[in-house]
């Protein structure tokens, strides 16, 4: 992948990073530059190597081959520094289930040297105020889910590593879950985020990568994306009887389409754009939940003409 961001302004810095495990090659020659301020996603299904990545990246796991530059340091031996200005939430990173929301966030203060105020105020930001004595057995999964982006941004970190942070939440909890990241966001903090949650690449990335058995194979702003494979544009057309039926967005559609209307089967018309989920098909032959696909079936439908 090219530069495209000044040197002064990366936060992050991957050089063709590969990893394996034995004969598992989980990663292979990936390049990237997140810029400072930046929510970049990395979509793919389970076992793309996304949580793999995060883990060199935070230096949790020293990669096979390649470098990767964490806020300017290697990130095979970053300092205690740069450690207290990073923020990280991954789906394994357990809590403490006697302790309370408080105590849990106690623990991280005391080691990140943060005041109690601090504790009190990201409580208050992720509306965990009123649950702050609850002990962490006797919350939902969404509290949850709350407390421990609460514990990744207790120290207010110049980046942050999301690991699929709205995987298995109603959609209530990830719009609040969203809207957290975004305010963090607004502060100025650089986010890495994992999932493979279309929609919610879409809505929150400034640009996205497209993992697939550990390489890229696609990245850029989610609509420069899309667009850059807008021959998968449809007309899609439902008939009185239930059929569905796609044509190409095209001149040659017009008689096929004239023929339908003149016997009046058309129940419904709409359009169908492509969008990350249908180019990752494309690319890949798979979909972002990992399930393989024979055709290009299911394009997003659109507007309603």
């Amino acid at each position: 992948m090219e530069k495209i961001i000044s040197e002064k302004n990366i936060s992050i810095d991957i050089q063709d990073i590969s990893h394996e495990f034995g004969e598992n090659k989980v990663l292979k020659g990936i390049r990237l530059q997140i810029g400072k301020g930046e929510i970049f996603g990395l979509l793919g299904p389970s076992g793309a190597g996304k949580t793999t990545l995060i883990k060199i990246l935070t230096g949790q796991l020293s990669q096979c081959f390649g470098k990767a530059l964490l806020l300017g340091e290697d990130t095979e031996k970053l300092s205690n520094a740069v450690y207290k200005r990073l923020g990280v939430m991954l789906e394994n990173l357990g809590l403490y289930e006697r302790l309370s929301c408080y105590d849990n966030l106690k623990v991280f203060a005391d080691i990140y040297g943060v005041e109690k105020e601090a504790v009190l105020e990201a409580l208050k930001r992720v509306g965990l105020y009123e649950a702050r004595k609850r002990a962490v057995l006797n919350i939902s999964k969404g509290m949850r889910q709350r407390l421990m982006f609460a514990r990744a941004i207790l120290n207010d970190p110049e980046v942050l590593f999301l690991d699929e942070p709205t995987a298995g939440l109603d959609p209530g909890v990830m719009k609040e879950i969203h809207r957290l990241i975004e305010e963090q966001s607004e502060r100025g903090t650089t986010i890495f985020l994992t999932t493979h949650n279309m929609e919610e690449a879409e809505k929150l990335c400034g640009r996205v990568g497209l993992l697939c058995k550990g390489k890229i194979v696609e990245c850029g702003r989610p609509k420069e994306v899309c667009a850059k494979y807008d021959h998968q544009r449809q007309i899609g057309i439902l008939l009185g009887s239930g059929e569905k039926m796609f044509f190409p967005n095209g001149p040659e559609a017009a008689e096929k389409m004239k023929q339908l209307l003149l016997t009046e089967k058309i129940a419904e018309i709409h359009t169908t754009e492509p969008n990350l989920e249908t180019v990752f098909l494309e690319l890949t032959g798979m979909d972002l939940q990992g399930q393989m696909h024979m055709t290009h079936a299911g394009l997003a439908t659109g507007g309603r003409i």
